[in-house]
């Protein structure tokens, strides 16, 4: 297992997209203390910024990290294999492009967690950013597979485009959560500030506790006792709408209906 800890308080962005476990396989400690990457415009050796060490006789594609990440971006990004423990707080674009593998974090992580992942399992202890599982501006393609756990809250757009995989908040999240989605599904156990699903064309989501309103560009369609997710029953009961109609999508939510007693004008159209 390869342990990093910073040498000190970080004030600029540092991208360590390179350090990977498919990276540092059958790499001495050496190789991996010369490995370039770039803080702010400076491109510098990584143990310039880290302290590091390797343990003998330990999975050797296990990589721990501890102290404050807050301004480390991309860790994990395009991985395939392994397992990334970080003790402490990440900055943005954790797991981007992420093909496998599991990365855990033991404190916060910033916007873009997992965004455009394919495969793998990224487990947040604490709070996340904005876009979880989304696709870069300009991009229509997010999250394809793989799952996202958030036992905090999240913030705005998460599983925007997105096309694949489950994220699963256990708290509350911002507004347009599985804007543009097409495929995959979300959970939010706490709740949702809004919008939630805005053309959409395909997918699920799950809201077990509040939200505001529902788009006028969703029908009702019915009542159910029950959903599941990835083969778990998750109890309701909750309304169920399609949409969004704007865009021909077909796309469902599911509405918790003991906590949004305001939706009950739906009940007329059943």
């Amino acid at each position: 297992m390869l342990t990093l800890t910073p040498r000190q308080e970080f004030k600029v962005p540092i991208d360590l997209g390179c350090l990977i476990p498919d990276a540092i396989i059958k790499k001495s400690i050496d190789e991996i203390r010369s490995f370039r990457i770039w803080e702010g415009n400076r491109n510098v050796h990584l143990e310039t910024l880290f302290k590091i060490s390797k343990e003998a006789n330990t999975i050797d594609d296990t990589i721990h990290f501890t102290g404050d990440l807050r301004k480390i971006r991309r860790i994990g990004a395009k991985m395939s294999r392994g397992k990334i423990v970080i003790d402490g707080d990440v900055g943005s674009r954790l797991g981007e492009e992420m093909k496998g593998g599991t990365i855990i974090v033991n404190g916060d992580a910033d916007s873009w967690v997992g965004s455009m992942m394919r495969n793998g399992i990224i487990e947040v202890k604490g709070d996340i950013g904005d876009y979880a599982g989304a696709a870069y501006r300009g991009s229509t393609k997010g999250m394809k597979g793989g799952k996202i756990i958030v036992h905090g809250n999240a913030g705005n757009e998460i599983g925007c485009f997105m096309r694949g995989g489950v994220i699963n908040v256990d708290g509350n999240v911002g507004i347009y959560a599985g804007i543009h989605m097409n495929k995959g599904t979300i959970f939010i156990q706490g709740n949702s500030e809004g919008r939630l699903g805005a053309q959409m064309l395909q997918g699920k989501i799950v809201v077990s506790g509040k939200i505001p309103s529902i788009l006028p560009t969703f029908t009702v369609d019915n009542i159910v006792k029950k959903t599941k997710i990835s083969g778990e029953e998750i109890a309701g009961p909750f309304y169920t709408f399609i949409g969004d109609v704007a865009d021909n999508g077909r796309g469902k939510l599911y509405i918790s209906q003991t906590h949004n007693p305001h939706l009950k004008q739906y009940e007329k159209f059943l």
